[in-house]
């Protein structure tokens, strides 16, 4: 039983508590360091996921994170902020001549930088998604598509995907899947109906959506008031890529029984997919798209909603009157993203280095036993590592030497669902360093195979 509980907080990413973390703090070396790690345990709230922390960092910069005595690491996890790399020097320059002029847009009043923001975010969505929300969190950004869908239908209930993460505040978490944010956390948000997700490797509906879009169609038909279906469009975590039938096929259902779609792509829109958004690989469109983490450049929080044209018949309600809702600091930061992906064309880069990882990785998985899955589009990729192929028993402690192996050779990765290697560099990351980095990765995996 302790084991199953265990392994159930293995979802969103690898633990913080387990003797590999005591071991890799062990090693730290440099006092100043050590030191430091003593005041951040100290005056920080511990919470899974995060604490104790694993090092000290000093600046970071393009594809890199640096600890304080000069160590560098390839970020492949970069709390998926990092489209653009850290420290973009574009987006600086422009956040440092913002901060010259207006740095704050009280509520009641607009600013040039949010309408273009706006202006320009709708631009690149099809049909009526022509209306925009912003704010500070993804947590916020599904707080009010929860809200507007239930003004719009008028039903309050939900389906999502058991192992789904949308955001880490209480009406996030309701309709999240993973049990580690949920513990001790009692009664949820009404109204929330789960489904097992469409997966290709283990999983209930293994290599079978048509079971689970029978499913969704079952729930649907069975609660008859359901307002709305809350999906990442790719499952960012482990990686799960539903194929192009289900997705259309799911909207289908959806327009069929009167629910509104929400996709969820806050870490993995903007290019990481090698689309502006994944849904455009779909063929599909939301009714309302949630983005946020990569929107502020890896530099200021930012996050929106969009959604159509016929759902702005709410004037009277509020439904994100966020403190920073036009922030000009933070509509600059999103706009120059967004130029930036555009100007260095950033999308077709990917479309490359997409290859490049899906040939590396199916080599490394016909080079060890221990992986037994490899998943990916664009800059996003999974190697899930197993004991054994024909069982696929999760190769947990396996996946932690990995990782463990990897930082000590400058290479940050973060290991969901227990053994899924989650492998998301910076999108401007060079050939050169995402070759380096699968060389560290493959003789990390030999030092372990053997």
């Amino acid at each position: 039983m302790k084991h199953d509980k265990l392994q159930n907080k293995r979802t969103e990413g690898d633990i913080n508590g387990t003797e590999a973390r005591k071991e890799w703090q062990a090693a730290i070396a440099d006092a100043n360091t050590l030191q430091l790690l003593e005041k951040d345990a100290r005056y920080f709230f511990h919470q899974a996921l995060s604490t104790p922390c694993l090092d000290v960092l000093k600046k970071c910069d393009g594809p890199y994170i640096e600890n304080i005595t000069g160590k560098k690491y390839l970020d492949f996890h970069g709390n998926n902020v990092h489209q653009l790399g850290f420290s973009h020097p574009k987006l600086v320059e422009r956040l440092t001549e913002q901060l010259q002029g207006l740095t704050f847009s009280t509520r009641r009043y607009t600013n040039e930088p949010a309408i273009k923001f706006a202006k320009k975010l709708t631009s690149l969505l099809p049909s009526d998604l022509n209306r925009v929300l912003m704010t500070p969190n993804g947590s916020s950004a599904i707080g009010i598509a929860l809200k507007l869908a239930r003004a719009i239908t008028g039903k309050f209930k939900v389906v999502s995907f058991w192992d789904s993460f949308h955001g880490a505040s209480l009406d996030a978490i309701s309709i999240g899947g993973e049990a580690v944010f949920r513990e001790y956390m009692g009664p949820m948000m009404p109204g929330v109906e789960r489904i097992p997700p469409p997966v290709t490797y283990r999983g209930i509906f293994e290599g079978n959506e048509s079971k689970c879009l029978e499913y969704l169609e079952y729930v649907f038909a069975k609660e008859g008031d359901i307002g709305a279906f809350v999906a990442e469009t790719v499952r960012n975590t482990d990686i799960q890529l539903p194929s192009v039938e289900f997705w259309q096929e799911a909207r289908v259902l959806c327009d069929k029984y009167g629910v509104v779609l929400i996709l969820d792509e806050i870490p993995i829109a903007l290019g990481r997919t090698g689309k502006m958004f994944a849904f455009e690989h779909y063929g599909i469109e939301p009714d309302i798209l949630c983005l946020g983490k990569g929107l502020g450049g890896g530099i200021f929080p930012q996050a929106a909603i969009v959604t159509r044209d016929r759902y702005n018949k709410f004037p009277d309600i509020s439904l994100g009157h966020y403190t920073h809702e036009k922030s000009p600091l933070g509509a600059i930061a999103a706009l120059t993203t967004i130029e930036i992906i555009e100007e260095e064309k950033i999308l077709h880069k990917v479309a490359g280095d997409s290859l490049t990882m899906c040939t590396a990785m199916n080599i490394l998985k016909d080079k060890y036993e221990i992986i037994g899955d490899v998943r990916g589009r664009g800059l996003l990729w999974g190697v899930e590592l197993v004991t054994n192929r024909d069982t696929k028993q999760k190769a947990v402690h396996q996946a932690e030497q990995v990782m463990y192996e990897c930082l000590s050779n400058g290479l940050s990765f973060k290991v969901s669902a227990g053994n899924v290697l989650q492998l998301a560099p910076a999108l401007t990351i060079s050939r050169k360093e995402l070759k380096n980095a699968i060389e560290i990765l493959n003789n990390a995996l030999s030092s372990v195979s053997n």
